[in-house]
């Protein structure tokens, strides 16, 4: 049930994708992450007022990671192709049984295997070249934070309720990403933008602002904290994988994009590596994470 809900979860990530596209007509990719996760945040703040100390503290360091993996991703794609950019960021899936088995972690040999799997899945789906070094490590970089995030996530989501661990991770998110749009008008100060913002700001980006902050972001994050407390980080990371597969049929379906040969081989092997990373005697089974003290 948990397993089927990340899955959720990565179909409506996947879906906003063409959101984004369409969002970022109008509206820069700081001002569209400022604004999407202050929506979310509001939405949020009854309870993140009242939450624990122990909360706020694991939903600061979980929405640093998280953020700082979008930054670090953001700034990758300023080089290089979107397709590309997915290709990196799906490397997290391996790198989180390796992390987790440097920290003690066993490591499940059917899992990476299936990880391995899915790269390549994602891979045929994405990959075109268009190298950049510092484009790449950035990239990288974000693979590695948003696998540190999925470890860290999955270690205490179980030390808090849904509510409170979403909503503190939400608000510091908001704070963050607003700071980030404050320094990115600073650097572009010579133009306009903050002039134009409110005339930018039509009924239609609201419209998308919302699905973003309150569907995609705050409704997604609590189903995310509830689900990752009882499935294991190694898991939950192959499940994100379906993000690049949703976002292409997403993209075809929505924005009529093309949908290749070779990107539905790839959609078909992540899917199998899925398939084989629960599967253990003739039965779909999710694990319990390993939960330090």
């Amino acid at each position: 049930m948990r397993a089927l809900a990340l899955v959720l979860v990565t179909l409506v990530w996947g879906a906003t994708f063409p959101v984004l596209k369409l969002a970022t007509t109008s509206l820069s990719g700081a001002e569209v992450t400022g604004l999407r996760f202050m929506v979310a945040a509001l939405a949020l703040l009854p309870w993140a007022w009242r939450a624990p100390r122990a909360a706020w503290r694991d939903g600061a360091v979980l929405g640093a990671l998280v953020l700082a993996s979008y930054g670090a991703q953001a700034y990758g794609l300023q080089s290089i192709s979107s397709n590309r950019s997915a290709f990196l960021t799906s490397l997290n899936v391996v790198m989180v049984p390796l992390l987790g088995a440097a920290w003690g972690r066993p490591l499940n040999w059917r899992v990476l295997l299936a990880a391995l799997l899915a790269c390549g899945g994602v891979a045929l789906m994405s990959w075109d070249g268009g190298a950049n070094l510092l484009a790449d490590a950035a990239t990288v970089a974000g693979a590695v934070l948003f696998a540190l995030y999925v470890l860290r996530l999955s270690a205490r989501a179980a030390r808090h309720t849904a509510r409170d661990l979403a909503a503190t991770q939400m608000v510091c998110m908001a704070l963050l990403g607003l700071l980030w749009m404050a320094l990115a008008g600073l650097v572009e100060r010579g133009s306009d933008r903050w002039d134009t913002l409110p005339a930018r700001l039509n009924g239609q980006i609201w419209l998308y602002l919302l699905f973003l902050g309150l569907v995609a972001s705050a409704a997604m994050l609590l189903v995310q904290a509830w689900a990752q407390s009882r499935v294991s980080a190694e898991r939950a990371a192959l499940i994100y994988t379906l993000e690049p597969v949703f976002a292409t049929l997403c993209g075809w379906l929505w924005l009529s994009e093309t949908l290749s040969v070779r990107a539905a081989m790839g959609a078909l092997l992540v899917l199998f590596a899925l398939v084989l990373s629960e599967w253990r005697s003739g039965a779909v089974v999710v694990t319990q994470p390993d939960q330090p003290a």
